[in-house]
């Protein structure tokens, strides 16, 4: 009964930058468990790929290449999704990244920098929320999982876009959770740690060393928190964040690049 419960067959979902690694992992298990998947990502390539693997479990793909960043190709996106399908009933919104001023003094950061890593992993999310809503409304049904990061609920030196936006997606998830939990749609929040696809966090938090369990996550062990979150194991769940990152929030021993100084 409860595994029957985590099925998804009969489901559409649209996952974002599913071109590769956690999007990958997440769109063939979204497949397996009976979803039919729309993949979009900027790279064609990787979203054939990506395809290639979803029709091998016997589900369809739509490949949509979308550059998230750009709202025009977002609505695109959904109204893609529905024509092909006539249905959007999952959405998980995995795009986004670092950006090259990560490291910069606030001063260096220039005005360009800063809206383009705030439009990669903030107003994408928005955009996508925003393409899909009124769809899942007339369905009196939806599930929206939003991607975060634990700098979304913590600081980092000259951190500035990422940190703000991911906790920007925190805020996103539990405003649309409020309003639109009266058309049965439930949005929640995944917090991934550090997962060895991200190098330069790699390279930060020593390959692992600094994470409690003492390895990095894999691109596969995200892909069955999502699929529970867009199941109806989960109908009563909305506006929740679910940390994956090893324990190292709870932990508190992730380095934050700030040296305590010791008074003699």
């Amino acid at each position: 009964m409860i595994l029957e419960k985590l099925r998804l067959e009969g489901k559409v979902a649209i996952i974002t930058g599913s071109g590769r690694g956690l999007g990958r992992a997440m769109a063939v298990r979204f497949a397996q468990a009976g979803a039919d998947v729309v993949a979009a990502a900027r790279t064609r390539k990787q979203l054939d790929e990506t395809a290639e693997a979803v029709r091998a479990t016997g589900r369809r793909c739509l490949v949509v290449p979308t550059d998230v960043t750009r709202s025009e190709q977002v609505n695109a996106m959904a109204e893609a999704t529905v024509k092909e399908f006539g249905r959007i009933d999952i959405l998980v919104n995995n795009a986004g990244g670092g950006e090259e001023s990560l490291g910069k003094r606030i001063e260096e950061i220039t005005d360009a920098e800063w809206r383009r890593g705030i439009d990669t992993n903030l107003s994408s999310q928005f955009y996508a929320c925003r393409a899909v809503l009124p769809q899942m409304a007339r369905q009196n049904r939806g599930k929206i999982i939003n991607v975060a990061s634990g700098y979304g609920l913590r600081g980092g030196k000259h951190n500035y876009m990422y940190a703000c936006s991911k906790g920007g997606v925190i805020q996103l998830t539990r405003s649309v959770a409020l309003t639109y939990a009266q058309n049965n749609i439930q949005t929640n929040c995944i917090v991934p740690g550090i997962f060895p696809h991200n190098e330069e966090m790699m390279r930060f938090f020593k390959g692992g060393k600094f994470i409690p369990i003492g390895r990095p996550g894999d691109d596969a062990e995200i892909a069955p928190l999502a699929i529970f979150l867009a199941s109806e194991l989960s109908n009563h769940m909305n506006g929740e964040l679910v940390v994956i990152d090893g324990g190292g929030l709870a932990g508190g021993v992730t380095p934050t690049g700030v040296v305590p100084q010791m008074q003699s």
